[in-house]
């Protein structure tokens, strides 16, 4: 099993009501164009991901387990490798429910999206100062 792990914090223009991916951001700013970013300044995006996860999410159809931590809450999903991803993005990661495939992408056909986080947590996320975790597990 491999994990990573990113830090990122929440910002007042979180909405969470995309329904087809999930983003963290570098970025420090947040318009609310941006539906489907649940955080900013993230310590990590794809280009910095382990290279031993990399290097999972690079297999064919392997199941990514995702957890957003914020506080004492969990939001669980799931999310699928593909030899086709770029995992190359300096800026972003984006989880995808579709198959669509770019720099951005960490992983496709996910089960859920922004729109599914439970609102109590986006309510802590529309917060400056709350801190989440991403945590991603994949098994062999």
């Amino acid at each position: 099993m491999i994990q990573d792990q990113i830090t990122f914090y929440g910002h007042p223009n979180v909405l969470s009501n995309h329904s087809k991916s999930i983003e963290v951001t570098k970025a420090q700013t947040l318009s609310t164009r941006g539906d489907c970013i649940v955080g900013v300044n993230a310590d990590k995006a794809c280009r910095d991901l382990k290279p031993c996860l990399k290097e999972l999410l690079l297999k064919t159809d392997l199941v990514l387990k995702i957890e957003i931590i914020v506080e004492d809450l969990v939001f669980v999903m799931h999310a699928h490798s593909d030899p086709k991803l770029l995992l190359s993005d300096v800026n972003d990661l984006v989880i995808r429910r579709s198959k669509f495939i770019c720099p951005r992408t960490l992983a496709i056909s996910c089960d859920k999206a922004a729109s599914d986080i439970p609102r109590e947590m986006t309510r802590l996320l529309r917060n400056r100062e709350a801190k989440g975790i991403l945590k991603l597990t994949i098994s062999r």
